[in-house]
């Protein structure tokens, strides 16, 4: 059994699911219009460039639906996945992630978007594991804005991989080949450490620096 991890935003979806979740809280009128938006767009950008603070990101992105009540966030994000991540589900990113479920490798969405956006989107693959940002909930269940443990965003996707693996009683190194598909830079410790990366629809750093290295590059999104 090989191991494969993907990245979520930008690999497998050709959007950011956490930016476009927020422009749809915007969209139905949950967060306050133009100023909500140039701050999502603010954040995002940040992430664009590896200067995100995820803390503040995950404060300001779960404060609008988890002030409501959770059936209401749920029913909401059913619609939003109708809606807006229908359409980003291609044909030929469903298929890769399908050759790897066929071949029987371990397969793993691995993302650092927090898992009440991205759970439905992993299932919509085909895909039972996800290591996403855990979001802290109270004694109550509510959702208090806060991450729960060590993000998995940039190194700290090392840290949940292994952690994950432990507790399946596995290590990364049981594994002759790991494959791991990103589009960012901002994930360039675990690219470093698999035995396969692939960079996937890479921004122009990362593309540059696959360039360099002889990693293979894949474009789904062309």
């Amino acid at each position: 059994m090989d191991l494969t991890l993907f990245d979520l935003d930008g690999t497998l979806i050709p959007q950011d699911s956490d930016h476009a979740f927020g422009a749809y809280m915007v969209e139905i009128g949950w967060a306050d219009g133009a100023a909500w938006a140039a701050r999502n767009d603010e954040f995002y950008a940040q992430y664009q460039r590896g200067e995100l603070n995820l803390d503040e990101y995950v404060d300001f992105a779960t404060s609008v639906w988890r002030a409501r009540p959770l059936e209401e966030a749920l029913a909401a994000r059913q619609v939003f996945m109708e809606r807006m991540v229908a359409p980003m589900l291609r044909d030929n990113a469903r298929a890769l992630v399908r050759r790897h479920l066929d071949a029987g490798d371990l397969v793993v969405v691995v993302t650092a978007t927090n898992e009440f956006v991205t759970e439905p989107i992993a299932k919509a693959f085909g895909v039972d594991h996800l290591i996403a940002v855990r979001l802290e909930r109270d004694d109550a269940g509510r959702y208090t804005g806060r991450v729960d443990g060590v993000p998995s965003f940039q190194a700290g996707k090392i840290v949940r991989v292994r952690d994950w693996l432990r507790d399946r009683g596995q290590r990364l190194e049981d594994f002759e080949r790991v494959n791991f598909y990103s589009d960012s830079m901002n994930d360039l410790p675990l690219l470093e450490l698999v035995s396969h990366p692939i960079a996937t629809n890479p921004s122009v750093a990362l593309e540059t620096l696959a360039c360099e290295r002889g990693w293979p590059i894949l474009k789904l999104f062309e």
